[in-house]
């Protein structure tokens, strides 16, 4: 593990509410594993990468809660203290893979997708968000299939309408990353095709190696555990897709829980 200030080099607009931070470092990463992002004096919040090379490594921020939006008031050279990083990331298995991603879910699972067709997979993306204009990172891959809630784009509809259809031709592994509910909704499906699933989860973080207790799913620790869960284990998890603890320790279900980390 470390811990190091680092001056943005570039930030990228996305979307309207999103944008991606870059810096120029050799970070040892595997996809789907995550750092904790420290802004002096405000708070310390953990999250995925999104792009990553030999030279590079980006984090997309979604402005909604004090933390994100004061992030994304920065401009290029201020620094952040990045920790980590932390967990353990996707596993690569199987030829014909599905990668389903919803809304900010698209973000972790980018660094998996390059890998994927780094190894010559036969890859289908499945991608949703709420409108045209909130969908991340359009035309950085080939072979995805939109869907929007309202229909600008795509699919009018849900991923997991798609994801369906998909399971019919043969694929070996489902990765997804994304709100919770549409996540166990995928897993719901692929238990029901036989397919293995690989689900990248979200908790409450405070110290990210294990130690607080804080990111508990089931018997699972979010942090060192995961993010990211196989079907075996997601089987055992009695809190996926049902509830998460607050700060307080407080359990709650998801909608207040991902209601509270808005804030």
């Amino acid at each position: 593990m470390k811990h190091i200030m680092l001056p943005i080099k570039k930030i990228q607009k996305e979307t309207d509410r999103h944008v991606t931070v870059f810096f120029e470092y050799n970070l040892d990463f595997k996809p789907g594993q995550f750092v904790m992002l420290w802004h002096p004096r405000v708070d310390e919040k953990p999250f995925t990468i999104s792009y990553h090379s030999e030279k590079e490594f980006a984090i997309t921020i979604e402005a909604k809660g004090k933390f994100t939006k004061s992030v994304v008031k920065l401009k290029k050279g201020d620094k952040l203290g990045v920790r980590g990083p932390f967990g353990n990331g996707f596993k690569i298995k199987g030829e014909k893979v599905c990668v389903v991603a919803g809304g900010c879910g698209m973000a972790p699972v980018s660094p998996l997708i390059e890998e994927l067709v780094k190894q010559k997979k036969e890859i289908i993306v499945i991608q949703g968000a709420r409108n045209k204009g909130s969908l991340l990172f359009n035309g950085r891959f080939d072979n995805v299939k939109i869907c929007t809630d309202d229909g600008t784009s795509g699919h009018k509809g849900f991923v997991t309408e798609v994801l369906s259809d998909v399971l019919n031709d043969g694929i070996d592994t489902v990765y997804t990353c994304g709100p919770e509910i549409m996540m166990k909704k995928v897993f719901e499906i692929c238990e029901e095709k036989k397919v293995d699933c690989q689900a990248s989860l979200e908790r409450y973080m405070r110290c990210g190696f294990g130690i607080c207790g804080a990111c508990v799913c089931g018997k699972e620790r979010v942090c060192v555990d995961g993010p990211v869960f196989d079907s075996k284990k997601l089987r055992k998890m009695e809190d996926f897709g049902k509830g998460a603890l607050l700060k307080s320790g407080k359990e709650v279900d998801l909608s207040e829980y991902f209601s509270w980390r808005c804030k």
